[in-house]
């Protein structure tokens, strides 16, 4: 009787080590930034993308996806955590993951934990790589820097002058007249992520691509450039001159920003449309050497491939640029799925060239992976698998689609022909997508449509984790400027308010001082040794720290976003003027 026990067991674990030698491999790349300017999705008539198209038509193209957050910190740890933004508490890129999810296990994490190699290159996480996550990255995941080197850049900015300090200092652009290998950077996460797909695994695995483009800034080879003509350039077809007029108060207050006015006013939006299009053909590009490297591969036929975008961007549609809005050209993404014959979780693979048009997040490609692969389920994920509408992508699907934004209570819902906007505030927005699908027209207040806003109410989130601030530590730095018998400049405050955190690591009490726009200092208490303040600031102003009695230690010159400020208990941390 033990004896043949002991076979049984043994034959079991024969067939679990098969079953885990046939799991499919996963192939998982990112592209920042990246809206639906993509030939399949038809978002700009003069895009070229024919990789993305390519692999569309190998797989399943989800026309209606729709991101978990439209900024790269929210989407990309939603993404990767399994866990929507209004049950994590991180909505925006200020916060740190690991401080509001210390215990997530991330995608690699859980793979490499169920008999996978999991490796990655690139950005994947927002700025950092989360060493443990991983079994090998390039560059080398102890140094948490994602991004590998690139070509010089020189002076800049190269073509769009910086309009002040509130000013991203990124929102460039840029053609330099060099090969793509020359300019480096995704041509070397493209070569690191292809040279692994050439290799024979002994175990299954999960690699992941993070290609930068097309986020800011847009400097890219001369090449990508030259496909788009300046003289023959069309202006994004989603902008309206009074696209504003019959929004609310909140949605008004999201629409216009200074970015989109700086451009125009330097006669610069065509010259930034054709950068952008310019770093989605880079960014397509290095997708081609990828799917070439895996089409060439031995990995070929058990490999699942998923492309996706952390969210959209604005060029001008709503007054708006960038990103960071609950509009569709925020939130919409390019989403595919390709999937082998064979796979434990999809036997018959993803039939090529399939549509799906039901809405769907990001928030589902956890549970959806794990399913595919045959892992087990992780019940902390969020959102729904897609495995039912990779199989059938018209199959009954009972779900709607939540972008969160910035804070609690700001969200839009995707439905399948319907998008609903909600600001924090309670205020509403809504739009027929199948007729409006450039959101012009603001239905909210029209009685004919009062079932049609009810009914969407009923599918949208009602609880909200609280926003989890930033650990003061873990703030940037502003630089110190030792005073070294220097003045200081004058403050030249231009932007919205935030907060600056001052650290006083002297071993004596300091006063703090803010220079006005003469440069006159303006009192504002002291700061004990070895304790901090918390001060509400404006871009470019400019703080002037001073010994008890008034001589100047030095000053920082607060930039785009909240900030520690660190005065130094040596001159050896000063950096001068």
């Amino acid at each position: 009787m033990n004896a043949l026990k002991l076979n049984c067991l043994v034959t079991l674990f024969a067939l679990c080590t098969v079953t885990a030698s046939e799991r499919p491999n996963v192939l998982f790349i990112a592209l920042d930034d990246l809206n639906d300017w993509v030939g399949c999705l038809g978002g700009h008539p003069q895009t070229k993308t024919p990789n993305i198209d390519r692999l569309a038509a190998s797989g399943v193209l989800f026309k209606n996806a729709h991101c978990p957050a439209p900024a790269c910190n929210p989407s990309r740890t939603a993404i990767m955590t399994g866990r929507s933004p209004h049950r994590s508490g991180l909505y925006a890129n200020g916060q740190k993951m690991r401080e509001v999810l210390p215990d997530a296990e991330l995608i690699p994490k859980y793979f490499s934990r169920h008999g996978y190699w999991s490796g990655g290159s690139g950005k994947i996480l927002h700025y950092f790589i989360d060493a443990g996550s991983w079994n090998e990255y390039y560059p080398t995941k102890e140094t948490e820097n994602p991004f590998p080197p690139h070509m010089p850049w020189g002076q800049r900015p190269k073509s769009l002058p910086r309009g002040g300090p509130w000013q991203y200092v990124e929102t460039d652009w840029h053609a330099f007249d060099v090969t793509d290998d020359e300019f480096g950077g995704d041509a070397k996460v493209a070569d690191w992520v292809g040279s692994k797909l050439m290799e024979k695994q002994d175990k299954p695995f999960f690699l992941a691509c993070g290609i930068y483009r097309p986020h800011e800034p847009w400097f890219v080879p001369k090449k990508y450039f030259e496909l788009f003509p300046i003289e023959n350039l069309q202006l994004p077809p989603g902008y309206k001159e009074d696209d504003l007029d019959d929004l609310p108060p909140a949605g008004k207050k999201s629409g216009p920003n200074r970015y989109f006015a700086h451009i125009q006013n330097h006669g610069q939006w065509k010259a930034a449309v054709q950068a952008y299009l310019a770093s989605i053909a880079y960014a397509d590009a290095m997708l081609g050497r990828v799917m070439d490297a895996l089409e060439n591969s031995p990995n070929r036929d058990n490999t699942i491939v998923v492309m996706w975008s952390d969210h959209g961007w604005h060029l001008g549609e709503k007054q708006h640029w960038q990103k960071f809005t609950t509009w569709r050209a925020s939130t919409r993404v390019p989403l595919i799925v390709r999937v082998p014959k064979g796979v434990t979780g999809l036997p018959q693979g993803t039939l090529a060239g399939s549509i799906c048009s039901l809405p769907v997040n990001l928030l589902s490609l956890f549970p959806t992976l794990t399913e595919l692969c045959g892992l087990p389920v992780k019940p902390e994920n969020d959102g729904p698998s897609l495995v039912p509408l990779l199989k059938d992508p018209q199959a009954e699907w009972p779900y709607v689609s939540i972008t969160h934004a910035g804070r609690p209570g700001h969200f839009g819902l995707s439905a399948k022909e319907w998008r609903y906007v909600h600001y924090a505030d309670n205020s509403e927005e809504l739009y027929h997508i199948s007729v409006d699908p450039y959101e012009w027209t603001n239905l909210a207040e029209k009685t004919e449509h009062a079932s049609k806003l009810a009914e969407l109410r009923t599918q949208a989130p009602r609880e909200f984790t609280p926003f989890v601030p930033a650990k003061d530590r873990s703030l940037p730095k502003l630089v110190w400027h030792s005073a070294d018998g220097k003045p200081a400049p004058a403050s030249k405050p231009d932007g919205g308010s935030f907060e600056v955190v001052f650290f006083n690591e002297r071993g004596k009490a300091v006063e703090l001082n803010w220079l006005d726009r003469n440069g006159t200092p303006r009192p504002y208490g002291g700061i004990e040794a070895g304790k901090q303040k918390r001060q509400l600031t404006r871009p470019g102003a400019v703080w002037q720290i001073r010994k008890e009695g008034g001589t100047p230690l030095g000053y920082f010159i607060v930039e785009d976003r909240s900030a520690q400020a660190v005065i130094p208990g040596s001159t050896r941390d000063s950096i001068n003027p």
